[in-house]
């Protein structure tokens, strides 16, 4: 997908749309990959993984409410993501089938692995 229809899906969004939007023009990396998947299951799986973030305190944008908009839409969702520059974030879109409507974002500040420890060897 190019970057200017990626861009023109992203615009008019929510905070979280708004911020992929930035890092997209500020120079992040981007695809959409073919084929498609279930809304009901990416829901039960992002649903997962906002319990997991909460718990762990990771910082994410938009997370719940893409899960509920997973749960209520009803047809395949095509997967795309946005990494920014300097890959402290990545975004998780989710288009309709024919990848011409978004159908919800979602966000997740990247943790950097610290140096090894002696213990972790």
């Amino acid at each position: 997908m190019e970057q200017e229809q990626l861009e023109r899906l992203l615009e008019g969004g929510d905070g979280t749309s708004s911020a992929a939007l930035s890092a997209l023009r500020a120079g992040a990396s981007h695809v959409v990959w073919d084929g498609t998947t279930s809304a009901e299951s990416l829901a039960t799986i992002y649903g997962r993984r906002l319990r997991h973030t909460l718990r762990r305190g990771i910082e994410t944008s938009g997370l719940a409410r893409a899960v509920q908009q997973l749960d209520l839409y009803s047809r395949p969702v095509r997967l795309g993501q946005i990494k920014t520059a300097d890959g402290s974030w990545v975004f998780m879109l989710f288009l309709d089938q024919d990848a011409t409507t978004l159908v919800a974002c979602t966000g997740v500040r990247q943790t950097q692995p610290g140096p090894a420890r002696p213990d972790d060897c």
